[in-house]
């Protein structure tokens, strides 16, 4: 039962994040056509990262009372209808519109997912079981960008979208012949959604597990958004060159996943948190500066190796509190919204310095921003940890 229900789950993440995966080379150009500046640019991905975030606490405290597929499938169906709405967008405000219903779908994907995972790990072994979600999430988007890059050289915008949806309906069908029904939160009775909440913001630790996932997703705008338009000024690129990039990116970060996770459950978190976020933000700083697909490459790779690492530890750090203190669901809703807050910030932050001072500018904000709240982070963790060195079992 266990095994089975973990096979169909990996393979239904999967197939739903590569058809997400193949419209992220070719969403900006898509609203560029449509008229979106930097800003609206931003606000495109901003609105979907809003509707996510608000649901996710709520529906993962609901997936703790009432079960995990309904919710689930619900999300892929709406992720197939998306596919369909969005090479139908008369403008900028109904794709925003569209991309605000697409975050409904999302906060009913992963966090429920992670919740199902945390579910089934075994105390000390959390690492490893969410690296094997991760695993499926990255190669699933690592994959597609290549895919839609290709797509659109081919067969133009619209093409990319209908696969999505296309690919979204299968991994609906498949969770809803091959998921089990109800599975129960476990030992500790959900409790309700804002005692849950209190209880988080009294905690010290806690807060900074938040703050770590909510810093490192700020990246998400420029590294994935804006990438697009840099490389577009440089003579000879393509989609597929674009698609390439990010792939390098997302698909290390799938093949470092399980490594890094065996290292979180078995090694010191804070030390390997804080090298990654302090990488992690130097990356950022540097993507202005460079003028090649080889070089970009190269660089997209060390910022894929350092997110392994940050997605194991944070996902290892955030199953034990969910076991500890507030429900599987519940963390997960909770922690996948400080990740979609994260994305929002960088959506307006990027956005906004983009509009005024450039987009290399962009990247010096978000990099700037990303360093100083890492450290932040890791001293809340650290001081709330109580001893220095931490391993998963401890």
């Amino acid at each position: 039962m266990k095994n089975h229900t973990l096979l169909t789950l990996l393979l239904s993440v999967f197939i739903a994040l590569l058809g997400i995966g193949i419209i992220v080379p070719v969403m900006p150009i898509f609203a560029r056509e449509l008229g979106a500046g930097g800003f609206a640019l931003g606000m495109i991905i901003a609105a979907f990262s809003i509707t996510r975030g608000v649901l996710q606490p709520v529906i993962g405290n609901l997936s703790d009372r009432w079960g995990r597929k309904n919710f689930f499938t619900t999300g892929l169906f709406v992720y197939g209808l998306v596919g369909l709405f969005i090479p139908h967008a008369g403008g900028v405000p109904q794709l925003i519109v569209i991309r605000a219903f697409h975050g409904i779908g999302s906060a009913m994907i992963v966090p429920i997912a992670m919740a199902y995972m945390s579910f089934f790990a075994p105390a000390g072994q959390e690492g490893r079981y969410m690296s094997y979600l991760n695993i499926a999430i990255f190669c699933g988007i690592g994959c597609g960008p290549i895919i839609g890059g290709l797509l659109s050289d081919i067969w133009g915008l619209a093409a990319v979208f209908y696969i999505m949806a296309a690919l979204s309906f299968a991994a609906f069908l498949l969770a809803i012949v091959y998921l089990p029904g109800r599975i129960e939160a476990g030992h500790q009775a959900a409790r309700p959604l804002l005692a849950s909440m209190r209880g988080m913001l009294a905690s010290g630790r806690t807060c900074g597990i938040l703050l770590a996932r909510y810093t490192t997703m700020i990246i998400m705008v420029p590294s994935m958004a804006f990438l697009p338009l840099l490389m577009s000024r440089w003579p000879g690129s393509s989609g597929l060159q674009i698609g390439m990039i990010i792939a390098c990116r997302t698909l290390v970060n799938a093949v470092f996943q399980l490594p890094f996770g065996r290292i979180a459950d078995r090694y010191n978190r804070l030390l390997l948190l804080l090298a990654s976020s302090i990488v992690l933000g130097l990356v950022i700083l540097l993507i202005p500066l460079i003028d090649s697909f080889l070089q970009m490459a190269v660089l997209y790779l060390l910022m894929g190796t350092a997110e392994a690492a940050i997605w194991a530890v944070l996902g290892a750090y955030a199953s034990e509190e969910g076991r500890r203190h507030y429900g599987h669901g519940t963390m997960m809703g909770v922690f996948s919204f400080a990740m979609s807050a994260g994305v929002f910030t960088g959506a307006v932050l990027a956005g906004f310095s983009m509009d005024s001072w450039g987009i290399e500018r962009a990247y010096y904000v978000t990099g700037s921003v990303v360093l100083a709240l890492s450290l932040l982070a890791a001293a809340m963790i650290g001081r709330n940890d109580g001893h220095v060195h931490e391993s998963g079992s401890a």
